[in-house]
Formats: structure tokens, sequence, C-alpha cells
């Protein structure tokens, strides 16, 4: 049986056909405005069934906020993504969802709630842009938590390169489970 996520798969593997062959992944300003990694994960914006799918390729689901016009989201797309270090550590680990802080798309949140971007956004008490979201991979009672205790580690605002590597380096090494991310900071 064909499901809608191996649909929605195939026609993204098919619109990017045409561009095989870069070697690189490069960001493109699309028609909402912000800039997308073309391996950012292509959702039908059911969060619980994103993380199921993160964690059934052993990675962790991250969701970027952004907003039309902002440059420190450009900045992130262009400078921390364009470099080869950093694209392939993410890319190899996390699946990135792009939600618009403002945005009118209807999400659905591990809960059940159907809201907008921006709604949500509200909802987990998103203020900035870009913002990171990284959340729990333990899917089964998220949505009975409150939703910033979805959540295992918060980036808002623009990192430097080597803060926001350290970042994710941070969730994918579990170390919140150890300490603060200043702690894993001097540790490293």
């Amino acid at each position: 049986m064909l499901s809608r996520r191996l649909l929605v798969a195939g026609l993204a593997v098919s619109a990017l056909a045409g561009r095989a062959g870069s070697a690189s992944a490069e960001a493109v300003l699309t028609e909402e405005g912000l800039y997308r990694q073309s391996w950012f994960l292509d959702s039908l914006l059911e969060l619980a069934d994103d993380l199921q799918l993160a964690n059934e390729k052993r990675k962790r689901l991250a969701i970027m906020w952004e907003l039309r016009g902002c440059p420190y989201c450009k900045e992130t797309h262009l400078v921390n993504f364009g470099k080869p270090e950093i694209e392939a550590f993410v890319k190899e680990r996390f699946e990135i969802l792009q939600l618009n802080i403002i945005g009118s798309r209807e999400v659905v949140d591990f809960d059940g709630e159907k809201l907008s971007e921006k709604r949500l956004a509200e909802k987990y008490g998103i203020r900035f842009t870009p913002t990171f979201q990284f959340l729990s991979d333990r899917g089964e009672d998220l949505g009975k938590k409150k939703p910033r205790d979805r959540e295992v580690a918060r980036a808002q605002g623009y990192l430097e390169p080597k803060a926001f590597l350290a970042m994710f380096r941070y969730v994918s090494e579990r170390a919140y489970e150890r300490g603060n991310l200043r702690d894993f900071l001097k540790a490293s």
C-alpha cells in the first residue's frame, strides 16, 4: 500500500532528479521567500509522523523556525550549511523540518492539535528567527508533555559556524542528559 509519505517522497525525488550531479546541497530561495536546503525534510506537517520517520532513520528531529527576509536565517543557510563539514554532520544525523514563524500552513502537533505554523510557534514560545528546536526522540509520551518539555535543546538566533556545529553535536551525543551546553563546550 502506498502511504502519503511515500507518495510525497517519490514526488520530491522526481523533482530533484534533474538537479542530480550537484556535489553539495545549496540553499534555494523558495516562493515563500525562505531559503531551503534540498535535503531538508519533506513533511506532511504531522509532527508525530516526522519524529517516527527520523527515529526509523536513526536521526534526530529538529525544527528550524524562520521568517521571510530574516538576514540571520539567510546567513545560517548560506554560511553555516554552506560549510561541507557542517552540512555533512547535520544531514547525516538530523531531519530538519523548516517552519515559518508567521506561516499559515496547518501543522498537527504531538497532542493531535491542528494549528497554523504561527499558532504552533506561539504555543512553543518561539519568538526569534532563526530558532532551532531539538525535539526528544522519545515520542511515545510527547503529546502528554507541556510543549517546552517536548524539546531537549533550543538555539535562538544566529550562531557562528563553530557554535552552530557544537549545538548539533550536543544534541547528537545526547550531552543534554549529562549537563548543559556550557558544560559541554568546556569539556570539548
